[in-house]
């Protein structure tokens, strides 16, 4: 019985001496370290390269924004119809302010067309008379498409598209001559708008070969001419070789008043 006891204790001795030098043994080989990648590591290497910033368009003035927005319209129309791109454009930046105005920001409606049987949504504004009811549409495509669409199902416009092609400046009086606007001034605005931003290229990109170049040949001379301080329409006339009464004819002008700013057709 003795030796069992004394074996049993043996036994524990031991047991307990191998447990503390397992331990010892740990402390003195610490595991080794885990190193960690902070984010911006990971960052740094999961992204080689930065995503480009886009830079929008900066534009001179509200006329040349319009212009560059909507000229792909306009030659799609003139493609279809044969208006050409350069008077749609002048009329709608003359007709929508260059897209500010009331009807363009609130309808679509760039060309100021009136109901006339529409059954879609309106809009009322006052024109030639209070509260007058417009189309209304969901985007400014549809707008283009109605005028192209009115001055082609109209007989009173049906000479202008017998016109030489990118003759802008024979659909400008044209247009004017069926009753189109009432502003005497009309032709020339849309003229002046038509060269002072070069919109006439836009009819050469639709027609390519087919454009007319003795369209520009044939009015070669005439000049549309702004008038400064001190400026009569004699002194006018004396400059570019030409009489009162011609300027009178040619502008509408009913006497001989005219004001800074105005311009003027010359044709000598």
């Amino acid at each position: 019985m003795k030796r069992i006891y004394l074996l049993f204790l043996v036994c524990v001795l031991a047991f307990s001496c191998k447990s503390r030098k397992s331990i010892v043994s740990q402390k003195d080989h610490p595991e080794k370290p885990v190193v960690v990648i902070s984010s911006e590591d990971t960052s740094d290497k999961s992204h080689t390269s930065e995503t480009p910033e886009i830079t929008p368009k900066v534009y001179a003035s509200a006329t040349e924004k319009y212009i560059d927005v909507y000229k792909a319209i306009a030659q799609s129309e003139m493609a279809l119809y044969g208006i050409p791109a350069s008077i749609t454009l002048a009329q709608g930046i003359l007709e929508s302010g260059s897209g500010n105005g009331r009807l363009s920001v609130e309808a679509n409606n760039h060309f100021g067309i009136k109901c006339h049987g529409w059954t879609g949504k309106k809009i009322y504004h006052d024109d030639d008379e209070r509260q007058e009811c417009f189309r209304k549409y969901k985007d400014p495509k549809y707008s283009f498409r109605d005028h192209s669409l009115f001055l082609s199902e109209r007989k009173r416009y049906a000479g202008l598209f017998k016109l030489k092609k990118g003759d802008y400046k024979g659909w400008a009086r044209g247009l004017k001559d069926a009753g189109y606007a009432t502003d005497r001034k009309y032709p020339q605005k849309l003229i002046s708008l038509i060269e002072r931003y070069q919109l006439y290229e836009f009819d050469k990109e639709v027609l390519g070969q087919d454009y007319d170049r003795h369209v520009e040949i044939a009015e070669i001379d005439e000049t549309v001419y702004t008038v400064s301080k001190g400026d009569t329409l004699y002194s006018i006339a004396k400059k570019y070789n030409t009489t009162v009464e011609n300027i009178q004819r040619v502008n509408d002008l009913a006497g001989t008043t005219i004001n800074i700013g105005q311009e003027l057709i010359i044709k000598p």
